[in-house]
This record gives C-alpha cells, sequence and structure tokens, in this order.
C-alpha cells in the first residue's frame, strides 16, 4: 500500500504510566474506558456489568466508591473481573485508602480536595505501597471556588490552573505515576482546555467530554470534541460519557479511534445511505451484519453498496465486499477482487460466514507469527546455552 503523509498523525510525547497492567501513554495504544452505572455496593450486578464491559473490549472501567460498603464490595468485585479498575473517589481519602487495600489499580481524585496535608501524604503512601497510579480529574462543574472568582467563570485557564495545582501537590510528594482530565459539557472549552494543558506538562492525558447527553447526542459531542484533539496527536487514554450503557461507550470509543486509524478493533462496516438505486435493502441488512458480527474483535473491512455506482471501487478497498446488482442478486468480492454471486436472500448469512472463515484465518497467521518470533527469541538463548 503507498504511504499516505495526509494520514499521519503525530502524536505527542508523554511520560508512561500504568494502569494495573495496562500502559497509558508513550508509546502504548490509546486506550478505551467506561464506568459502571451499578450500585458499587452491589457486587454481583457491578461484575456483571464489568463482564459485559469487557466482552465489548473495554481496556479500563472506572466504578464509584462513595461510601465503605463500596471499597468492602470492591475487593471482590476485583477479583472477579480482568481489566484493572480505577476507584472513582471524592473527597473521602479513608475511601482512597480502602480502594487501594482491596485491589484498585488506579484512583480518580483531587489530591486537593481531600482535607490536610497529613491525609494527602496517606493517600499517596497507600499507593505507593500498593503500586497504583492516580488520575487528576478536573470537571469545568466543580472548580475550586478561588479560581472561579479569579477568572470569574470556567476557562481553560482556570481548568489548567487547577490541573496543575493538584499535579504539584503529588509531585512535591515524589509521585509521578498519575494522568490528568480536564472535562466539560461544552466542547470548545474542552478542547481548548486540553490544547492548554499538553503544552504545559508531560504526563498521559485523559481525553472525555463529561455529560455529552444521550447515546445519540452524546456521541456527536464526543466524537468532535475527542476526534479534534486525537487528530492533534492529543489524547493517551479516552472516556465517551453517554446517558447510555456503558458497553455503547466502549463500541462509540472504538469507533472514534478506527475512524482516526487509532486502533483497530473488529469489523469496520463501511454501507451506504441507500437510494432508489439499491439492489437490496441495505439498512435493515446492515443492521444485522452489525449485531451479528459484533463478537468478532479480528481487525476486518466489510463494504455493503446497494447498487454498482460506488459499490465496486469500495469493495476493491476492503477484504470482503457486497455489491447489490439486479433480478434478486448481487457480487461478492474477496480482497478486492470479484469471487462469486449470491442471491439476496444470502447475504446476512453468506457474509457472516465469509467473515468469520477470514477471522480464523487472520488469526491462525498470526498464531504462526507469534510463534516465529517466540522461536527466534528463543535462539541465541539455546546458543549461549550451548
Amino acid at each position: 500500500m503507498s504511504i499516505r503523509p495526509w494520514r499521519d498523525i503525530a502524536r505527542r510525547k508523554s511520560r508512561q504510566i500504568h494502569v494495573g497492567s495496562v500502559p497509558v501513554g508513550g508509546d502504548a495504544p490509546i486506550t478505551v474506558q467506561t464506568m459502571t452505572n451499578t450500585l458499587t455496593s452491589d457486587a454481583k450486578a457491578t461484575i456483571e456489568q464489568i463482564r459485559r464491559i469487557e466482552e465489548a473490549g473495554c481496556d479500563i472501567v472506572r466504578v464509584s466508591c462513595p461510601d465503605e460498603e463500596s471499597t468492602k464490595a470492591l475487593k471482590e468485585i476485583v477479583r472477579a473481573t480482568k481489566i484493572p479498575i480505577v476507584a472513582d473517589i471524592h473527597f473521602h481519602y479513608k475511601r482512597a485508602i480502602e480502594a487501594a487495600e482491596a485491589g484498585a489499580a488506579c484512583l480518580r481524585i483531587n489530591p486537593g480536595n481531600i482535607g490536610s496535608a497529613a491525609r494527602v501524604r496517606e493517600v499517596v503512601q497507600a499507593a505507593k505501597d500498593h503500586g497504583l497510579s492516580m488520575r487528576i480529574g478536573v470537571n469545568a462543574g466543580s472548580l475550586e471556588r478561588d479560581l472561579l472568582e479569579k477568572y470569574g467563570e470556567p476557562c481553560p485557564e482556570a481548568m489548567v490552573e487547577s490541573a496543575l495545582d493538584h499535579a504539584r501537590i503529588l509531585q512535591d510528594h515524589d509521585f509521578h505515576e498519575f494522568k490528568i482530565s480536564v472535562k466539560a459539557s461544552d466542547v470548545f472549552l474542552t478542547v481548548a482546555a486540553y490544547q492548554q494543558l499538553s503544552e504545559a506538562i508531560d504526563c498521559p492525558l485523559h481525553l472525555g467530554v463529561t455529560e455529552a447527553g444521550g447515546l445519540m447526542s452524546g456521541t456527536i459531542k464526543s466524537s468532535i470534541g475527542l476526534g479534534s484533539l486525537l487528530w492533534a496527536g492529543i489524547g493517551d487514554t479516552i472516556r465517551v460519557s453517554l446517558s447510555a450503557d456503558p458497553v455503547e461507550e466502549v463500541k462509540v470509543g472504538f469507533d472514534i479511534l478506527k475512524s482516526l486509524g487509532l486502533r483497530h478493533r473488529g469489523v469496520t462496516i463501511i454501507s451506504c445511505p441507500s437510494c432508489a438505486r439499491q439492489g437490496f435493502n441495505v439498512i435493515e441488512t446492515v443492521k444485522l451484519l452489525e449485531e451479528r458480527l459484533a463478537h468478532i474483535p479480528t481487525p476486518m473491512t466489510l463494504s455493503v453498496i446497494g447498487c454498482v455506482v460506488n459499490g465496486p471501487g469500495e469493495a476493491e478497498q476492503t477484504d470482503i465486499g457486497f455489491t447489490g446488482g439486479g433480478a434478486g442478486s448481487g457480487m461478492v468480492y474477496l480482497g478486492g477482487l470479484t469471487d462469486h454471486k449470491i442471491r439476496n436472500d444470502e447475504i446476512v448469512e453468506h457474509l457472516v460466514g465469509l467473515v468469520e472463515e477470514k477471522a480464523r484465518e487472520i488469526e491462525a497467521a498470526r498464531a504462526l507469527e507469534e510463534k516465529a518470533a517466540e522461536d527466534a527469541a528463543m535462539q541465541p538463548r539455546a546458543l549461549a546455552g550451548d
């Protein structure tokens, strides 16, 4: 494939931290996060939700810990789930210490809001003792009173000053395993704050447009805000905040990253909006394909186009393609080349079968490559042993 410099995104250089076993920042892939909306004290419900979140491919999950019942349940939740858990803490320094002891991988906390220097020192020590990282989370809606008095209203400068003030507290305690977010519900305020913060500090940045809204409106706002920042190379981990099922947040997060070529997970379906030229019901077909292919994590492209105007051109650029024709049938493309025809009533089952087969081939080839790399790495050791 030819080099396409207009697609290159030069990511901001940041230092790397870890949330459990997941690296964030540096040259690590941009991670996708979400947050549970169950009562954390209800361990069973929270575990069930996190398992669905894991199946969607989520890298990191946050749970709120507002009371002692929640931090008590956290220990069971951590044991029962695979991905690292961030404990969301507000004001109560004891909850932070309890969460660290319960096995959380990270604390979401603003150190300046948890009381005296002695309390901050206790929380930082707990994080060090248990190998936790932290996220400083600044929100436009909860800025410190002195900053609101100084600036008159939430603005990028106030948010960045708040973030740096909190960061300085951790740095003064020789703690550097932290990332920062500066979120607002306003897209312009969010983007401007992150742009300023990205130039002021080298820690990883957690992106998000907070309280973005429902599934449709929140997805649009998040795509504009996060997309603008990611395109500029800013951001190391993202959370799409929607008034919706957390699984939907994960899906939208991956779709944003896929659209920018920053992460590739699952089947990317390229489909037309349909018109009077369509040779089959494109909208219904795509809906069914999205449902039937949601379980496949293997990166792959599938084009589903209603007619021969754009269909062949799109199919030549995808792993598998289908173009509607006439007389109740259409053409299947494999690897960009015409391969065979199928009837319209076979489209969904046939394409699902082809995608699943292709996924198996890709995963088998990947396993062979990994095995070959392992063997090559072992060979110098064997020779040294001789």
